[in-house]
């Protein structure tokens, strides 16, 4: 992705991680905010990548604490990679067809990152306050 990737985030395939047969997008299945954005992205993923939420998952395989999927969503690359964060969310936007490979890229070019993170950051530390329509109106923190 041209960014290196932010603490917790795994640059390299993570041997402790199996390769799984498609990307994953992994995020908390108890937030009614993430199951909102979670929908929408896997109505613009093809059938060739999984939306899966952490409560589903069995986090020891892929090398993930309840601590990492309560912090942030994750994506998972086919090889083990994990990417966190922002970059989770590049991922898979890089996953769907256009205009959104070229966001998720955007999200990972210089100046840009520090500020899609933060702004990830934000967001996810307060998304018991964001109300979606059709969600549930907070999480279960």
């Amino acid at each position: 992705m041209g960014a290196s990737p932010m603490p917790g985030a795994t640059a390299e395939p993570n041997p402790s991680s199996p390769p799984i047969a498609s990307g994953t997008l992994i995020y908390d299945g108890d937030c009614g905010f993430c199951t909102a954005t979670a929908r929408w992205a896997q109505r613009r993923l093809s059938d060739n990548y999984r939306v899966v939420p952490s409560q589903q998952v069995d986090l020891e395989i892929l090398g993930l604490s309840q601590e990492d999927v309560v912090r942030s969503a994750w994506w998972i690359d086919p090889d083990g990679t994990r990417w966190d964060e922002h970059h989770s969310i590049a991922k898979a936007l890089g996953a769907m067809k256009a205009p959104w490979p070229a966001l998720g890229r955007m999200l990972t070019l210089g100046p840009i990152s520090p500020l899609a993170r933060w702004t990830y950051r934000l967001v996810a530390d307060n998304r018991y306050r964001i109300r979606r329509p059709g969600s549930r109106p907070t999480c279960n923190r």
